[in-house]
């Protein structure tokens, strides 16, 4: 009998398989692919991030025309992805078999599945444990287009695996995965449309965030919204996208589809029927803030309960599951001051509610606005295009904040500390940002608060008449 079994081997799974064993707790992990490290490592964060860096690279030496440089030729995807290949071999290291058995977790390849509600059949094994987590996280949700099946399309999952680069793609989905890969191909040299089927892209973020990033992406490539894609056909060396766009029908001649079209669960073969396990209507497990599911003794954490699909954050619920299931607390999950980037060129930050969701929620919101283009250090850069926002309550309590610009995931961190800690934009224009700092738009930002209050109303006349009467 284990303490602990975790069924997958990414990030949350990871987080509690070493956070369990390292407490002296009996712990196995099993994972149904060959290695562990899971999404993120192999298919997600990291070859994402090194792609995007190659790119942004390659575009930096093509652009360099004010020093008299001038870089021509085609790109070989090849050596591109084996440069992102290394980076992935570097971090694997960390995540290796080797590793959490060294640990004391006994790891477990194979495909498992409920046959009660605290035991698992595996490889043809039984494995019985007190506290199961399920961590099995998604993968890309295939819409039912006629032809796509037929059209060799690209995921985040074969992406990272190709060597000749397309002429021409199409990208079915503008959310953050579908967006960066596209950026970073754009950059690449390939002639990329984007279709989404709502009426903006990046569904999540602030209306000003969408609107500006927008406006951005569109000088790299064609976006193509309120887009639905009614077939794909295939032949000829080429596919054809059709898509209805205003009532009307429109068709693409595209080289490669890339289909970021959403996430669905990966619970299939698990028979979580058999656990006592309940799903909602989209397939994701049904967790409470405890992170435990209907059975009580199996949490499920990650990309598999649909809230926020971050590696981050599943790394948070696997400590927090770590708690709760070795020491039977009850302790809740909080998203409250839960941040994420997207890192398309410029990043985007986000933490909080937006405005929109913000004036919803509060009768009444104050919002602080600064132009990259008035901070100094970015004017030096040449990288002067985006903005920062702070939406406060009328006592200063921050609601949320978004950022776009050069590294924005980077110098608005310290919103999150201000956030987690419950403290005030007071606290957040009361630190000292070393001059010239990227992060001085957040300073000046949150110095508004101050400057509305000292500056305004009659506060001046009072402190004008104090100070002749000192005089």
């Amino acid at each position: 009998m284990y303490d602990i079994i975790v069924i997958g081997g990414g990030a949350g799974g990871l987080t509690v398989a070493a956070g369990a064993a390292s407490l002296g707790a009996k712990t196995a992990i099993i994972e149904k692919r060959e290695s562990l490290g899971g999404d993120c490592l192999h298919y997600g964060c990291v070859p994402s991030k090194a792609l995007i860096e190659a790119a942004n690279e390659i575009y930096t030496a093509r652009n360099v025309a004010y020093a008299g440089v001038k870089a021509e030729g085609k790109v070989d995807l090849g050596k591109v992805m084996k440069r992102v290949q290394e980076s992935v071999t570097t971090i694997e290291e960390h995540d290796s078999i080797e590793r959490f058995e060294s640990l004391g977790v006994d790891v477990y390849l194979g495909a498992p599945e409920f046959t009660e509600n605290r035991e698992l059949f595996v490889n043809g094994e039984v494995l019985r444990g007190k506290k199961i987590v399920i961590a099995t996280g998604s993968t890309v949700n295939v819409p039912p287009v006629e032809g796509l099946e037929e059209a060799d399309y690209w995921t985040n999952e074969t992406v990272f695996q190709q060597t000749e680069l397309p002429e021409r793609m199409a990208f079915i989905g503008a959310g953050p995965v579908g967006l960066e890969i596209a950026q970073s191909f754009a950059r690449l040299g390939t002639d990329v449309t984007v279709f989404e089927g709502g009426a903006t892209i990046l569904k999540k973020e602030d209306r000003a965030i969408q609107k500006k990033a927008m406006e951005i992406l569109e000088r790299e490539m064609t976006i193509v919204t309120d887009a639905r894609v009614q077939k794909v056909s295939s032949g000829s060396g080429e596919t054809v996208v059709h898509y209805t766009k205003d009532g009307k029908e429109e068709t693409l001649s595209t080289d490669r589809i890339f289909l970021a079209a959403g996430r669905k669960p990966n619970t299939e073969g698990l028979n979580l029927s058999q656990g006592g396990i309940v799903t909602n209507e989209k397939g994701f497990i049904d967790v409470d803030e405890t992170l435990r599911t209907e059975n009580p003794n199996v949490f499920a954490i990650g990309d598999v309960t649909g809230e926020m699909p971050f590696t981050h954050v599943a790394g948070e619920h696997g400590k927090l599951v770590v708690q709760n299931a070795l020491f039977s607390l009850k302790r809740r999950m909080s998203y409250e001051a839960m941040p994420w980037n997207t890192y398309i060129t410029p990043e985007i930050f986000h933490i909080g509610r937006t405005q929109e969701e913000a004036a919803e929620e509060y009768e009444d919101i104050l919002v602080y606005e600064t132009q990259l283009q008035d901070v100094d250090r970015f004017v030096s850069d040449h990288a002067s295009e985006g903005f920062v926002k702070i939406i406060t309550d009328v006592k200063g309590k921050i609601l949320g904040a978004h950022a776009i610009g050069k590294g924005a995931g980077d110098w608005m961190q310290p919103v999150v500390a201000v956030m987690t800690e419950g403290k005030t934009i007071r606290d957040l224009s009361g630190m000292v940002y070393p001059y010239p700092n990227h992060a001085a738009a957040l300073e000046s930002t949150a110095s508004q608060y101050w400057r509305q209050k000292l500056f305004s109303g009659v506060v001046p006349a009072v402190t004008k008449k104090v100070i002749r009467w000192l005089g």
